[in-house]
């Protein structure tokens, strides 16, 4: 149970209720439109990390759901587990993303990013070997966009387990 109320969507503005009937009304957006301003920004960021960057959309769901598996946060995976698999992740690869390291669903790529994303979330910031090695395989603006998607959704995950975000069944937050 949420450690306090989700807002009341038929008390918020105009816009915000907008935002939170695109985003079906899911608890995490619930609890985030208490701050209308910064709810608003925060999907700003999140729509663009998700559909307007040049990042395989493969690697930043792979890179996202490690993410929330290192964060601990149940809502995040399996929010981006069914994502994953809608732009292209393998069932395979969503089962092997706990230990990665000894999958052989990965391309060199993916296993580049999820060693990035590992290093993000696990140390003050990637070795150098391991930002070389994902660095020779994106441009400039991939790799930007992966360190910040990453970097999102380690806030994002921080703020669901912070709040206890209730997981909702599937049917109410697809559509």
């Amino acid at each position: 149970m949420a450690r306090i109320d989700y807002s009341d969507p038929s008390k918020a503005s105009d816009r915000t209720r907008e935002i939170l009937d695109k985003n079906r009304n899911a608890n995490i957006f619930r609890m985030m439109s208490h701050s209308p301003s910064y709810f608003e920004q925060y999907c700003r960021l999140g729509g663009a990390i998700r559909h307007k960057g040049e990042l395989d959309p493969i690697v930043r769901e792979l890179a996202i759901t490690r993410t929330g598996i290192l964060c601990e946060a149940p809502y995040e995976i399996i929010a981006h587990k069914r994502i994953g698999k809608n732009v292209g992740v393998t069932d395979a690869q969503n089962e092997a993303l706990e230990n990665w390291q000894v999958a052989d669903c990965f391309d060199e790529t993916q296993r580049a990013a999820l060693a990035f994303t590992d290093e993000i979330v696990n140390l003050k910031k990637p070795t150098d070997a391991t930002f070389k090695a994902i660095a020779a395989k994106l441009t400039p603006a991939a790799l930007i966009e992966l360190q910040l998607s990453v970097g999102f959704y380690i806030m994002t995950s921080k703020f669901l387990e912070t709040f206890e975000i209730d997981l909702q069944p599937v049917t109410e937050v697809v559509g």
